[in-house]
C-alpha cells in the first residue's frame, strides 16, 4: 500500500507533462517545454540529496527474515531467478510497461495526426485523465492492497491480471474505433488502468527477495521496464509506423502501428496470471 501512495507521484508527473508542456509548446515551441519542465526537475533532485536519508533497510521486518546486509547485484538476479514468481512477475512489469507507456508516449501524437487537435489540446485531453482519473484509481489500487484479501499475494496478482487484461480491450479500441468522441471516451477508461499496477508490482517484489536485495530488485524492474518504454517502445512504434506509411497507409500508418501494439497487454496478464501459481509458496 505504500508504493502504491508512492505511485501517486507518476499521475501528477503525467498531468503536468501533458496539460503544462502542451501548453508551453502551443505559446513558445515545443523546446521550451524540455525548460520549463526540466528545470524544476533539477530543483526538486538537489532538495531530495539534500534533505532525505535513507533509512535502515529491514528495520520493520521480523527478526527472522531482516537481513539487512546489502546485497550485490549479482546476488539480488539469483533471487529473481530462483523464484518463478519474481521472474514471472519482473517479465510482466517489463511488458506492462511496454504496452501503456509505450503506447501513451505516442498518443498526442496520434490525436494531432488523426484528429487534427494541437499539441496544447491534446495535453489539455489527456491531462485531466492522468491526474484525477489516474489519481483515483492509484488510491483505488492502495485501498484495495490495505483490504484483508490482499495479505494474499496470489490475489493481488490474480487481480492485476484481470485488470490489464480488461483493460487491454479499451486500449486497441482507442486507435480502432473511427470517431474522436469514442476514441476519447476508450482514453477515459485505458489512462488510469496504467496507475493501477506500479504500487502493488514493487510491493510484491519487494516481499519476494531478502530486505538488503530490495533495492537492487527494485532497480532491475526499473531499468528493465524503462529500457522497455523510453528505448524499445517508442523506436518500434516509431519504426512501425513509417514502415506502414511507405507501405500505402500514409498519414494513418500511426494508428495501426499502435493498434498493432495494444494487445501486448494480453501478454502481461498472462505473465501476471502464471506469477500467482508459486508466488505463495515463494515468499513464504
Amino acid at each position: 500500500m505504500a508504493l502504491t501512495i508512492f505511485a501517486l507521484g507518476a499521475s501528477l508527473g503525467a498531468w503536468l507533462g501533458s496539460s503544462v508542456a502542451g501548453e508551453v509548446a502551443d505559446r513558445f515551441g515545443w523546446r521550451a517545454a524540455f525548460l520549463a519542465l526540466g528545470i524544476p526537475g533539477v530543483v526538486i533532485a538537489l532538495l531530495v540529496y539534500l534533505t532525505v536519508r535513507e533509512p535502515m533497510r529491514g528495520a520493520l521486518d521480523a527478526a527472522s527474515t531482516a537481513d539487512a546486509t546489502p546485497a550485490s547485484l549479482r546476488t539480488a538476479l539469483h533471487h529473481i531467478r530462483s523464484r518463478r514468481s519474481a521472474t514471472h512477475l519482473l517479465i510482466a512489469a517489463t511488458v506492462a510497461t511496454f504496452w501503456s507507456w509505450g503506447l501513451m508516449w505516442w498518443t498526442p501524437t496520434f490525436l494531432v495526426r488523426s484528429y487534427g487537435m494541437t499539441v496544447g489540446e491534446a495535453g489539455a485531453t489527456l491531462g485531466p485523465m492522468h491526474l484525477f482519473a489516474g489519481s483515483a484509481c492509484t488510491i483505488l489500487a492502495g485501498w484495495l492492497m490495505a483490504r484483508p484479501a490482499a495479505r494474499d499475494p496470489r490475489y493481488v496478482v490474480r487481480l492485476l491480471a484481470w485488470v490489464t487484461a480488461v483493460t487491454t480491450v479499451p486500449s486497441i479500441l482507442v486507435y480502432l474505433v473511427p470517431s474522436r468522441e469514442l476514441a476519447i471516451a476508450m482514453l477515459w477508461i485505458f489512462v488510469p488502468a496504467i496507475y493501477f499496477y506500479i504500487g502493488p508490482i514493487l510491493g510484491l517484489l519487494q516481499n519476494l527477495v531478502p530486505a538488503g536485495a530490495r533495492a537492487q530488485a527494485c532497480a532491475v524492474l526499473l531499468f528493465t521496464a524503462n529500457i522497455a518504454n523510453l528505448v524499445v517502445a517508442p523506436q518500434l512504434i516509431g519504426i512501425m509506423s513509417d514502415q506502414l506509411a511507405t507501405a500505402g497507409f500514409g498519414r494513418e500508418s500511426l494508428r495501426w502501428a499502435l493498434i498493432i501494439v495494444a494487445p501486448t497487454g494480453f501478454w502481461a496478464a498472462w505473465h501476471l496470471w502464471t506469477c500467482g501459481r508459486t508466488i505463495r509458496e515463494d515468499q513464504a
